[in-house]
């Protein structure tokens, strides 16, 4: 049984590039694959503004591919064999494979024991699926697998694939936005969709410390093996604790969040006494961009003393990536602090919640080795990890 949990692969498949690091160059290059999709999309008779794959002249299950890449490149990253029975698996999504409803068995759980199969996995694998904190919800419980002493590892994937059902639901609760969306902003109208899939590996076992390679930069066009993200040895610096999570729920609505934040406070209120103040860099919101959301995360940061803190959002990036949107924006959180680094909030210009929240409108200097990743969901379900980097028990 342990109380310390490390990161040691992260693996990623998106729209914007299929590696962390290339991911993460063309977020602070202000970069998204953002855009309108007209009205045939998805079957949809209204435009949609969103993140999204390319279909043509693709076969077979995008869930499925998407899911595998972003696990291969994280075990690898890892230095785990797949076939090992003290590795676990934690698929998080929030609709799966629901496109394919009907055409096959399409269900959540046969698409982690497909998935598993894939990648030689000899354990049974677990499925979270709690609205869009899926993905942190499951690196929650990956920490938890590990604090049993059952496993030595978890991978925890989050993937989500948009369709019809996902994109006309979102509609119909006038939640989409038909332009680029604006987190934080006095003039957002709603949120985009986004499809991504993002891999983590937890240990028990603390990553190897090389010492020469403290000083060893990333070149923009080195191959994904001398990438930083991508080595079993690594820094003091690139060692990262998944310090503890927590899941709050207030049960306030089906779709609309607390007024008074209250599941994300409780959420915060927890984690903050793990952290001093100086050593929290940021705090990396859902920021969805839609009206109710953005105001009560606002409530909930300045009710947990967090007004000055900077706040980073991405959904201005990725779109909504719900399942994938926890594990995703958590590897992006990581890197941006290993450059010192507090991301920028694409969209963002004007602050439009009522509460003083310091919103990142560009890219920061980061003081500090902590971040909290904050998610919210439909149903009342919140949801925050504390990440550190440097291992420091």
């Amino acid at each position: 049984m342990t109380n310390s949990v490390y990161i040691t692969g992260c693996g990623v498949c998106t729209p914007l590039g299929n590696t962390p690091q290339e991911v993460f160059r063309a977020v602070r290059e202000g970069k998204s694959a953002l855009r309108l999709y007209q009205e045939d999309a998805f079957g949809s008779a209204e435009p949609v503004f969103a993140s999204l794959f390319p279909r043509e002249g693709r076969e077979g299950s995008l869930f499925q591919a998407i899911c595998l890449q972003a696990a291969r490149a994280a075990l690898a990253e890892a230095g785990v064999d797949a076939s090992s029975p003290r590795l676990a698996l934690v698929l998080c999504s929030v609709k799966g494979e629901i496109d394919a409803l009907g055409s096959r068995d399409v269900t959540l759980a046969a698409s982690a024991r497909k998935l598993a199969d894939e990648l030689g996995m000899v354990t049974k694998p677990l499925v979270v699926s709690n609205a869009c904190i899926s993905g942190l919800a499951g690196m929650v419980e990956g920490r938890r697998l590990l604090m049993t002493g059952l496993y030595d590892q978890v991978l925890v994937v989050g993937a989500e694939v948009q369709s019809r059902f996902i994109v006309t639901g979102f509609q119909s609760l006038k939640a989409l936005s038909d332009e680029a969306c604006k987190p934080f902003d006095a003039k957002r109208k709603g949120l985009n969709l986004g499809e991504a899939a993002a891999a983590v590996v937890l240990s028990c076992i603390r990553p190897e410390i090389c010492s020469a390679y403290a000083n060893k930069k990333a070149d923009a066009s080195a191959e994904q093996t001398s990438d930083p993200c991508c080595h079993s040895e690594r820094s003091e610096e690139s060692v990262w604790q998944l310090v503890d999570g927590v899941i709050r729920n207030d049960a306030n609505h089906i779709s609309g969040p607390s007024r008074t934040g209250e599941g994300s406070y409780n959420a915060l209120r927890y984690l903050l006494p793990l952290v001093d103040p100086e050593d929290l860099a940021f705090v990396s919101v859902h920021g969805t961009s839609t009206l109710y959301n953005d105001e009560m995360e606002s409530i909930a940061l300045d009710r947990a003393g967090l007004s000055d803190v900077p706040v980073c959002a991405l959904k201005g990036t990725f779109g909504h990536t719900m399942g994938a949107a926890g594990i995703l924006e958590s590897i992006m959180g990581m890197l941006a602090l290993e450059e010192g680094i507090v991301l920028p909030t694409r969209g963002f210009e004007t602050l439009g919640v009522s509460r003083p929240v310091s919103i990142s409108a560009s890219e920061q200097v980061a003081k500090g080795n902590c971040f909290i990743k904050l998610l919210s969901g439909f149903g009342g379900v919140n949801g925050a990890i504390l990440l550190r980097k440097g291992g420091k028990e």
